[in-house]
């Protein structure tokens, strides 16, 4: 669902017009590929394209499978492997393996879709791979096609873990495989301090995909005017909005306020809850100063391996973007399971899909102001 939104406004483009589409989604991949489950790509009637499954290497087969679907009105299932760079067999250059589902929508799906994509909250897309047929649901709610109770069940378990794949269920003497498709609404960034430096972290953390709040106690600082791309801009002391507010395994909390009076109160908050990341600005100093005063707080040293401090990865920036992007850097590290090193000194997988939500740091950190 989550990559399906991504073609929103063009999809329902398409539906205003009443168009035919076929869709092709990745459903399941082997080894290293440019893009993660439910990755889409659509094709109208008329061929116009939206979306991507690949960066390039197979979209050009993909399109003239939307194109057969169209034609055919059969959903297809497609397996893309490695193929060599310099021959001229469709395929991946990086070596893995991408299993792709292609079906066509008609106007009877039009609705079921604008259903999934109209939700604010959790929300799953499910497809079966047989027929083509496609249900939206959430928690307490279905539409659009009638699947059996353990297919809907399922998808439910799936949906409140947020996981996206495919599933082979047994239905009475048959078997019926389905894609899961579940989008949840976007992971918080939550960054305290009305600087400079937490515009940009705004900035990048919007571009990320997070949900921005930006809070400081300090009102002729905290306003939306100095903070454009942020979701919210809350005039409130840190600790006193972290202590209400609502967190999860998600959300990433960057201390930005260099001050010891705002940032040790939040910090004491913010390492006692379940979140992915917290990261604190300051010189190495500092850092030294925040931790005797967090221990003297009652901070446990368990506690304290969570704190990412300096917040960032050493990448030598010193202006507030150049900042922002060590410290969005260092947050894809920690939640992806990145080692922060260079790619070319490294010879493991290039690209990892599975979120990593244990915090512990990275090997490089450190851009401290």
């Amino acid at each position: 669902m989550r990559m399906m939104r991504e073609l929103t406004d063009q999809l329902r483009h398409w539906h205003s017009a009443g168009k035919r589409y076929a869709v092709a989604s990745i459903v399941g991949i082997t080894g290293s590929a440019p893009r993660p489950l439910g990755a889409a790509l659509a094709v109208d009637e008329d061929g116009n394209v939206a979306g991507s499954i690949s960066g390039g290497c197979v979209e050009g087969a993909v399109y003239d499978l939307c194109r057969e679907a169209l034609r055919t009105g059969s959903p297809r299932r497609e397996t893309f492997g490695y193929s060599d760079s310099d021959a001229f067999a469709v395929g991946l250059t990086c070596g893995g393996v991408l299993e792709v589902f292609v079906h066509p929508v008609g106007l009877r799906d039009h609705e079921t879709i604008e259903k999934a994509l109209g939700r604010v909250g959790p929300v799953a897309l499910v497809r079966d791979l047989g027929s083509g047929a496609v249900q939206a649901l959430g928690p307490d709610w279905a539409y659009g096609a009638r699947f059996d109770a353990k297919v809907v069940a399922e998808a439910r378990a799936m949906l409140d873990l947020g996981a996206t794949g495919m599933r082979v269920i047994g239905c009475g003497d048959k078997e019926v495989t389905v894609f899961v498709e579940s989008s949840v609404p976007p992971p918080r960034m939550i960054v305290f301090g009305a600087i400079d430096f937490a515009g940009a972290v705004a900035r990048i953390g919007k571009f990320l995909g997070y949900h921005v709040t930006v809070c400081d106690a300090r009102p002729v600082f905290a306003t939306p005017a100095r903070f454009p791309d942020a979701d919210e801009v809350i005039l409130e002391w840190p600790h006193r909005y972290l202590e209400r507010t609502e967190v999860d395994s998600r959300t990433v909390i960057c201390v930005l306020t260099h001050d010891a009076k705002f940032d040790v109160p939040v910090l004491e908050v913010a390492l006692r809850r379940p979140v992915a990341y917290v990261g604190a600005m300051g010189s190495r100093r500092t850092h030294r100063d925040r931790l005797a005063r967090l221990r003297a707080a009652g901070i446990t040293e368990s506690e304290l391996a969570q704190l990412h401090s300096p917040i960032g990865l050493d990448l030598g920036g010193h202006s507030p973007e150049e900042t922002a992007v060590a410290v969005a850097a260092e947050i894809v590290a920690v939640r992806r399971g990145g080692s922060g090193r260079a790619l070319a000194a490294t010879d493991g997988p290039i690209h990892r899909f599975a979120p990593r939500e244990t915090v512990g740091p990275p090997p490089m950190q450190s851009t401290g102001t």
